[in-house]
């Protein structure tokens, strides 16, 4: 089956000249979406190119590529995330063999060879004040969420999971059709998980594939800080899954 990439690039040119030339020839098309000048290498690897006149939202980009692509599968790379070879192949071929795996995600790794948690739970409310509330305080970092970064497991071979970081997935377009693609209100965060939810509640699966393998860097910033303009964001986004998902009310 041919699988598509997909690349967005908010002032990203300088990524890409690391993860397009890793994902180019994985692929069987490549399309790049420039949000804001400046967001091009001067290489693009063969890739097509759409070039917006005003920026959009990371989902609203995504959709409108899906409609200029072809693949049954299709990639969502982040302009960091540098897959390494046969990542893609490895879930492809995953995804091939189970026909109702609609997202399949990859192992995640920092730039230096750590170990990156991107296998998640589903938010709960209290999970979410912990994170993004002065009660955070109290707690180390990721000590204080081992449930839902599953930081007690580290599988080696592929399991279902609820969601997983958006920064680099494979998508059925299948799916994608079915359910309508990612929901354009989200400006940044939450986007994935909701796509992962609203699959799960398709009767699509969510499959944490080890096997693939890609670097990405995992600036951690609304856990260092924890008043900044992504905080707001992220509030943004968990208000409006809740608003779409009220049943997550109850999920405490």
């Amino acid at each position: 089956m041919a699988t598509s990439g997909i690349v967005v690039s908010h002032g990203h040119a300088r990524e890409l000249e690391s993860s397009l030339p890793a994902l180019a020839p994985q692929v069987d098309e490549l399309l790049v979406v420039a949000n804001i000048p400046g967001s091009l290498p001067a290489e693009l690897q063969g890739a097509r190119v759409i070039e917006n006149e005003r920026p959009r939202s990371y989902s609203a980009n995504l959709n409108a590529a899906f409609a200029r692509t072809y693949g049954e599968f299709v990639v969502v790379c982040n302009p960091d995330a540098v897959a390494e070879p046969e990542a893609v192949q490895v879930l492809a071929a995953f995804a091939d063999a189970h026909p109702r795996c609609g997202v399949a995600g990859p192992q995640m790794l920092d730039p230096d060879g750590r170990w990156q948690p991107s296998r998640r739970r589903f938010p709960t409310v209290m999970g979410t004040l912990v994170r993004r509330t002065p009660l955070r305080r109290a707690f180390p970092p990721l000590e204080r969420q081992r449930d839902h970064y599953l930081l007690d497991e580290r599988p080696a071979e592929p399991v279902e999971t609820d969601w997983m970081l958006g920064g680099f997935l494979l998508l059925r377009r299948t799916m994608l059709d079915e359910i309508g693609g990612y929901d354009s209100g989200f400006r940044m965060y939450g986007e994935d998980i909701d796509l992962c939810y609203r699959a799960a509640r398709a009767g699509w699966e969510r499959w944490y594939v080890p096997g693939a393998v890609v670097r990405h860097r995992w600036d951690r910033l609304t856990d260092r800080r924890l008043w900044t303009r992504r905080t707001l964001w992220h509030w943004r986004g968990m208000l409006r899954f809740v608003r779409k998902h009220p049943e997550r009310l109850k999920a405490l």
